[in-house]
């Protein structure tokens, strides 16, 4: 009876390890890139499980994928096991979760994100924040209307967000925000810096 007894104690606390140790599915763990073949990387995310990430989910938009035999990476493990006995992890996922982790941040203290443009869309364009896509409307591109927005394509540049909504997974951002408060501030600037009788030169726009 004791034996049998300390036997079941004894899985009860294997069962409760397994329970502490095991990450849970959905969230994003930590691992390190044991091998790179046929366009995917192998990933051992510790606790005996192994993955596979496509390579093209290490690459942001435009770029080239980066990523070699020996990297520690963030990935989100979709599932414990697949029908061939592997962990379904992603990249893509882990990078936009901590994306959106920070974006919030930003969006709450009001501060400047980081972006590029990359595509078209109607209405507007699409903006790459470091994992997470904004949607960048055409009259917040600049203060003026814009004819070519080729050479802005790719460019790394701050945007204002606008709105966003995690649930939905909706992100709107602003240039014109930027370009418009730093003009203010130079306007400001030289008002400052002008004194009664200073003569000054001026454009006549209309």
């Amino acid at each position: 009876m004791n034996a049998k007894a300390t036997m079941e104690e004894f899985e009860a606390l294997l069962n409760e390890s397994f329970e502490i140790e095991t990450p849970r599915e959905g969230s994003v763990v930590r691992g390190r890139v044991i091998a790179v073949e046929n366009g995917q990387a192998i990933i051992d995310v510790g606790y005996k499980m192994e993955g596979r990430v496509d390579l093209k989910e290490f690459a942001g938009p435009g770029e080239e994928p980066s990523v070699s035999v020996g990297d520690e990476v963030e990935v989100y493990l979709r599932a414990v096991e697949n029908a061939r006995g592997e962990a379904v992890l992603s990249r893509e996922m882990a990078r936009r979760e901590a994306a959106w982790d920070r974006l919030e941040k930003a969006y709450a203290a009001g501060e400047r994100v980081e972006g590029a443009i990359f595509g078209r869309v109607k209405g507007g364009f699409t903006v790459d924040l470091g994992g997470a896509v904004a949607f960048l409307p055409g009259s917040q591109v600049d203060v003026r209307p814009v004819r070519d927005a080729g050479p802005l394509m790719g460019l790394k540049q701050p945007f204002q967000i606008l709105k966003m909504d995690r649930r939905r997974g909706n992100i709107v951002v602003s240039r014109r925000a930027i370009l418009e408060e730093s003009r203010a501030a130079e306007r400001a600037e030289v008002i400052a810096r002008l004194k009664e009788g200073d003569v000054v030169e001026g454009v006549v726009k209309n």
